[in-house]
């Protein structure tokens, strides 16, 4: 699976690790930054990431910041993105059964390297439920297609 992932500073250790554990489980990755621990507008490193998911370069991504809000505020901004920030292996499961997320946006400053790789493999490898479920999630396609349609209209 080709999974974009990308941080701003204070995610950029992380960062490193997650796409190590990637590798090692056989995926491959779209590296969006940042290249240092050096200041960076986590809102650019998103964009990045959420355009190589919603155009399908990427089946995936996962963003790490501070806490997590940041990236998936910005990343939900794209057509084709579903992001939120997960906080523990219960989020992160039902992320994917329930709502087929396909940004996973995750703490740096709360979560523990353990947990995370946790996070990660748990959410990779749960499936979409379906059933009801897909409803709900088309439902927010189509929100996002009104939204977009609009959008353009007043351009």
């Amino acid at each position: 699976m080709r999974i974009a992932v990308g941080s701003d500073h204070r995610g950029y250790s992380v960062r490193n690790h997650i796409i190590e554990l990637l590798t090692q489980l056989g995926h491959e990755v779209i590296d969006v930054g940042t290249d240092s621990a050096e200041s960076v507008d986590y809102t650019d490193i998103a964009a990045k990431a959420a355009k190589e998911v919603g155009s399908g370069k990427a089946e995936m991504g996962v963003l790490v910041c501070g806490t997590g809000l940041g990236m998936s505020i910005a990343a939900n901004k794209f057509p084709g993105v579903r992001a939120a920030p997960c906080h523990d292996a219960l989020t992160a499961e039902m992320s994917r059964r329930h709502n087929n997320l396909n940004m996973l946006c995750l703490s740096a400053d709360l979560l523990g390297e353990k947990l995370i790789d946790r996070m990660v493999e748990l959410w990779i490898n749960t499936p979409f439920d379906g059933d009801r479920h897909t409803r709900r999630v088309e439902r927010i396609s189509e929100i996002e297609k009104e939204i977009f349609s609009h959008r353009n209209k007043i351009e």
